[in-house]
């Protein structure tokens, strides 16, 4: 497999890997969700490291991004438990907001068909300035939304490692099949200069009339 075709299959699937860390960081962001917003950022700084070292011949840059993405992988396994309350994980608590805030997952007021009521609550001794959210209809519930976009980085991230690998690969087997001591020597277009110069009398030309 040449070296264009290479990296132009590495630049299609980082394209698509980027695409779905920022579909992802964009609603992240909206339900301050930052133990994501952090893992998000990090997953697209890394896929342009893949990406730079698949271009540049670098594959010590290819050798984190697989790192990473065996990381990546876990972490998205880790969301996928944690919301599917599996281990006795909760998706009530606040461990997705680091503990610092009350913040919920964006698609838990926003899901597909969910409608979302500001609810007063009209007991004494209670603040004017407070309320609580009432959401109903949703087709989806969001706990499944964030699954499913797991899922997808999960499956993204697979074929992302099984190829960086492959890049590896051909990228080791290009340097074995090169001789950096030798190869560039093998062919010269100079000749090696001779010792000893052969020298011949010249007989002088006669002089025509």
């Amino acid at each position: 497999l040449s070296s264009p075709i290479i990296k132009k299959w590495m630049f299609c699937l980082c394209v698509f890997l980027q695409l779905a860390a920022l579909e992802r960081q964009i609603f992240d962001f909206l339900g301050f969700q930052w133990a994501p917003i952090l893992g998000n950022f990090l997953q697209i700084i890394v896929v342009i490291l893949g990406l730079f070292g698949t271009i540049q011949f670098r594959p010590r840059y290819i050798v984190v991004y697989t790192v990473w993405t065996a990381l990546w992988v876990t972490w998205n396994v880790f969301i996928i438990c944690f919301y599917l309350e599996v281990g006795g994980l909760s998706k009530e608590t606040d461990l997705m907001t680091f503990n610092i805030s009350m913040h919920r997952s964006w698609w838990r007021e926003h899901g597909p068909g969910c409608i979302r009521r500001v609810v007063r609550p009209s007991a004494p001794g209670i603040l004017d300035d407070y309320s609580y959210v009432s959401v109903t209809g949703c087709i989806i519930d969001f706990q499944y939304l964030e699954v499913i976009h797991s899922a997808i980085q999960i499956l993204l991230s697979l074929i992302g490692f099984v190829y960086a690998c492959y890049v590896i690969s051909i990228f080791m087997e290009e340097e074995d099949s090169f001789d950096f001591i030798g190869g560039l020597d093998t062919y010269s277009y100079r000749q090696p200069p001779q010792e000893h110069v052969e020298l011949k009398p010249v007989k002088p030309v006669g002089k025509v009339l």
